[in-house]
């Protein structure tokens, strides 16, 4: 998260739910913990594959459009995070 910051990176939404890619993977509370010791907002909207609700990606919308810039979102893959990003355009 420290480096994010030193690259200017100001938010960072978290789209991956905790225990995805094994128990190796950092929890939302960490990653949260590390992304405001860093000095940047961060919101956890996680998504499960294949299961998108209009909730997921009115909350993607609401935090993209409030967020401080540059911001950063992220999943396993990016997949998701994209997919609620383009999907809350529309909205």
């Amino acid at each position: 998260m420290a480096a994010l910051a030193a690259h200017g990176i100001r938010t960072v939404i978290n789209n991956r739910p905790d225990g995805e890619g094994g128990p190796d993977q950092p929890l939302s509370d960490a990653i949260e913990a590390a992304a405001r010791a860093a000095g940047m907002d961060y919101h956890y909207i996680p998504v499960i594959s294949g299961q998108v609700t209009q909730t997921q990606v009115d909350a993607m919308a609401a935090a993209v459009a409030q967020a401080a810039t540059p911001v950063l979102a992220f999943c396993r893959s990016g997949a998701r995070s994209t997919n609620l990003w383009a999907m809350g355009l529309q909205t």
